[in-house]
C-alpha cells in the first residue's frame, strides 16, 4: 500500500473537537497478521488524533534482537526468561514513526531484518514472555490516548478497548508488502516467494499457538486491505474510529 499520504507529516483533515477529545481518552486496538499494514494504519491514526502509537510488534522484535545477539536459542525459555528481566524497551515517537530503544540503544534499523522478524514470532509463543510484554503494554496504555497494534490487543491485552480493528489481507499480498519493506541489501539475498513462504509459516505459528492465538475479537471490525489502496484503508479506519467513538455510541 503506497500513497501520497506517505509524504505528508500531518493528515490533511482534522477530526471534529468532540471526536478528538474522545479519542484522547480511548484505546484503539489494531490486530492482524504480519504484513497486513497494521503499522501504517496505526501510525496514521496516531498522527490524525494526536495519540501515542504503541507498536507491540516492535517490542517483540526488539527482544528478539537481544536474544539473537546473545546467541540464545529462541525455544529456550529457561534462558529467555532471565534475559527479559534484564531488558528495557522504550518507544520514542517521531514524525516518521517510532524509534525503538533496547536497553538505551536505538535498534530501529534492525527490526525489519528477516531473522529478527522471524525471531519475534518465535519468542512470542512463550506464555512467560507474552505475560511480561503484556504487563509493559498495559502500563503504557493505562490512561488511554493510544493506538496499539499487534496480534492480541483486542482479545488479551485490552479486551475492553474502545475501538477494535482486525486488519487482514491475502498472504501473497502481505508477503510482497513485507518484501518491499526490506532494504536493498536484504532484498538482494531473498526472493519474494521465500518471504511469502516464511510469512505463511509465521501465520501458522501465530494462529495456532496455545497462548493468545491470532484471531479477531468477537466485537472487532474486520478490514480487508487486499484490494485497497492506502488512502482507502486509512479512510475506512478513520470512519470506523469515528463511528465507534461517536457521542451516541459512547453513551450507550
Amino acid at each position: 500500500m503506497t500513497s501520497e499520504r506517505d509524504n505528508q507529516s500531518e493528515p490533511a483533515n482534522q477530526p471534529a473537537p468532540e471526536l478528538l477529545a474522545a479519542a484522547r481518552r480511548a484505546i484503539i486496538a489494531i490486530d492482524g497478521p504480519a504484513g497486513a499494514g497494521k503499522s501504517t494504519v496505526a501510525r496514521h491514526l496516531a498522527q490524525f488524533y494526536g495519540l501515542l502509537n504503541l507498536e507491540t510488534g516492535a517490542m517483540y522484535r526488539a527482544f528478539a534482537v537481544k536474544a539473537l545477539a546473545a546467541g540464545i536459542p529462541l525455544d529456550n525459555i529457561a534462558a529467555l526468561l532471565p534475559l527479559s528481566a534484564q531488558t528495557t524497551i522504550h518507544l520514542e515517537p517521531t514524525e516518521q514513526g517510532n524509534l525503538v530503544f533496547l536497553d538505551g540503544n536505538d535498534v530501529t534499523a534492525q527490526l525489519r531484518e528477516p531473522e529478527v522478524t522471524d525471531g519475534a514470532s518465535r519468542v512470542s509463543v512463550h506464555p512467560q514472555i507474552r505475560a511480561w510484554m503484556v504487563g509493559m503494554q498495559q502500563q503504557l496504555a493505562a490512561s488511554g490516548g493510544v493506538v496499539m497494534e499487534g496480534r492480541d490487543i483486542g482479545t488479551v491485552v485490552f479486551p475492553h478497548a474502545d475501538v477494535k480493528i482486525f486488519l487482514d489481507a491475502a498472504p501473497e499480498v502481505r508477503g510482497l508488502r513485507r518484501y518491499d519493506q526490506l532494504d536493498a541489501e536484504a532484498a538482494a539475498e531473498v526472493q519474494p516467494e521465500e518471504v511469502v513462504r516464511e510469512l505463511r509459516a509465521r501465520d501458522e505459528r501465530d494462529r495456532n499457538r496455545a497462548d493468545s492465538p491470532l484471531k479477531p475479537a468477537a466485537d472487532a471490525v474486520i478490514l480487508d486491505s487486499t484490494r485497497l489502496t492506502l488512502d482507502q484503508v486509512v479512510t475506512q479506519a478513520e470512519a470506523i474510529v469515528a463511528e465507534k467513538l461517536s457521542p451516541s455510541k459512547l453513551t450507550q
